[in-house]
């Protein structure tokens, strides 16, 4: 069995009815996200409960083999090369045990969304391509598919087409270049997926009208729900 991930959790009202599972960038841990859930929260939405996950500490190739958490290795910085395929798979099965246990208190997968920044946003667009049950929504922020196209096929799951996904990058990102996650958008979308795409005049961050934005798409997600 695979080993549950500490978290940092954050539930806006008892009895929460929907998850979010929120995956942190390089060199960050759970608490990176965590300040971002008043900014996100709207009057009208339900309890939902917001899960942080610290990602495993590993080394990093293209920090000098430097121990930080991390979702993979990150071999070099082209996109093409730079996913370590074996962490990818690891990452995807820690996160496929964390929307297990939201199914054991209660919130199925219908009802929860799976969300991640950079790296964190790679491993869940991974993981959401091989849902043979959909969720909720996908949420990649910064990020881009950690595989070829071929492969992205081959994993593919046909129900996986049935989740939305909003994707959101920066125009002069240096660390994931806008380009490669416009590519990412364009596959999913080939692939049958129904993904709002926004871009943003910022580097490799969030910023306020981001916030706004999926605040808006998360809201008409839980108002389908």
């Amino acid at each position: 069995m695979t080993e549950l991930l500490e978290t940092v959790e954050h539930e806006t009202g008892p009895h929460p009815q929907w998850s979010v599972l929120w995956l942190h960038g390089l060199g960050a841990d759970g608490h990176d996200f965590a300040p971002i859930v008043p900014e996100l929260l709207r009057r009208d939405w339900p309890a939902v409960r917001f899960v942080f996950p610290h990602a495993p500490v590993r080394a990093v190739t293209i920090n000098g083999g430097a121990r930080m958490r991390a979702w993979y290795d990150i071999r070099d910085m082209n996109l093409a090369n730079r996913a370590d395929s074996e962490g990818v798979a690891e990452s995807v099965a820690q996160v496929e045990a964390l929307i297990a246990r939201e199914a054991e208190r209660g919130i199925g997968a219908e009802r929860l969304l799976l969300a991640g920044f950079s790296q964190g946003g790679a491993v869940t667009l991974a993981a959401g391509i091989a849902r043979t049950r959909p969720l909720a929504g996908l949420v990649a922020l910064s990020t881009y598919l950690p595989m070829t196209p071929a492969q992205a096929q081959a994993a593919l799951q046909p129900a996986a087409t049935a989740q939305p996904v909003f994707m959101a990058h920066g125009q002069y990102d240096p660390v994931v270049p806008c380009a490669g996650g416009e590519m990412s958008a364009a596959a999913l979308r080939q692939f049958g997926c129904d993904v709002q795409w926004q871009r943003y005049p910022m580097q490799h961050s969030v910023c306020a009208e981001e916030i706004g934005d999926l605040g808006d798409w998360l809201g008409a997600r839980f108002a389908a729900g």
